[in-house]
């Protein structure tokens, strides 16, 4: 199988292309390291050889389409994105910029390159806006009424996916994603809320929690949602397929197990909630298990300790306050 990843030096991404390289696949990566980085893609890069190109552009770029044309992937893996929640709020315009007209380059290539299938990594915490909390775990015949720009540009990329199976014979799947964590996320950012807490309590430095902590998230770890990436390449056409556990933690919960894990005793700082975000989130992961036979098999204890494990072993600092 020959695939391209967009996106293919995040934490995510990155790690799906672990994953494709070590199934045989050749794999192109299209990243302009924004975000991502170059260091995510050390062990591939060694042991890849001549099955993995990067290809260092953004994703809004015209040479996208050419790179598609002329790699002609049997998959499109599209992960590349404005991420952030709260920056779409901020400035939407470069929000939809990168989630929409990027997006309508992957599809115009993936089409001039008479590709598969692409396999499109949606927001389930977004998409579904802010339902009603009887409505938790949410589904996907939920209807979509996403309240940030972020959920907005993520809803607009689905349709224009059925617009192109329909006009064009270009088939999707696309993963509807809970909380992602794992090893290589960012610690510094806002957005990697365990790595961010990680980071900070292994410095032995105060955590900020916005709002009162109540505020819940499906967190799942990053191997089993690249296990769903994988599993799409064949299954779930046509369709959208909510990536989660089910289950909803509280962000105060969250800090308390990484703070055990970590083995100190900071109470964490409060303030004052961020616009733009869910107050709950779970996603009923149903759809996935019949259409994909796909389940998240990583407890939070475990990939926290994953998390923790990677953040020794990579940063640099003072030992944690015990």
């Amino acid at each position: 199988m020959r695939a391209l990843v967009t996106g293919g030096a995040g934490f995510i991404g990155s790690t799906l292309v672990d994953r494709l390289l070590a199934e045989g696949a050749t794999v192109d990566v299209v990243d302009d390291l924004s975000t991502g980085s170059l260091v995510n893609l050390a062990e591939a890069r060694a042991g890849g050889g001549r099955r993995l190109t990067v290809h260092h552009l953004d994703v809004r770029s015209p040479e996208v389409v050419d790179v598609l044309a002329l790699r002609r992937p049997d998959v499109v893996f599209h992960l590349a994105a404005q991420a952030d929640v709260r920056l779409s709020v901020a400035d939407p315009v470069r929000d939809a910029d990168v989630n929409v007209l990027g997006t309508l380059r992957v599809l115009e290539g993936a089409r001039a390159a008479g590709c598969g299938r692409v396999v499109f990594a949606a927001s389930g915490g977004t998409l579904y806006g802010e339902p009603d909390p009887s409505d938790l775990p949410f589904r996907e015949s939920l209807p979509t009424r996403p309240l940030s720009p972020y959920g907005v540009s993520k809803k607009a990329a689905i349709d224009y996916l059925v617009a192109y199976r329909e006009l064009h014979a270009l088939e999707f799947s696309a993963l509807a994603l809970a909380n992602v964590y794992g090893p290589r996320q960012d610690p510094h950012g806002e957005a990697g809320v365990v790595a961010v807490f990680g980071q900070r309590l292994l410095s032995g430095e105060p955590v900020t929690i916005f709002g009162d902590g109540a505020q819940t998230r499906d967190f799942v770890f990053v191997d089993d949602a690249v296990d769903a990436f994988v599993r799409a390449v064949t299954k779930g056409g046509g369709l959208v397929c909510n990536v989660g556990t089910g289950r909803e933690t509280s962000v105060n919960a969250l800090y308390a197990e990484v703070a055990r894990q970590v083995g100190v005793d900071l109470e964490p700082r409060y303030a004052p909630a961020r616009p733009g975000e869910l107050q709950r989130c779970s996603l009923d992961p149903s759809r996935a298990a019949m259409q994909l036979g796909w389940k998240a098999w990583t407890p939070l204890a475990e990939g926290v300790r994953a998390v923790l494990e990677h953040l020794r072993e990579h940063t640099e600092g003072p030992p944690a306050t015990r």
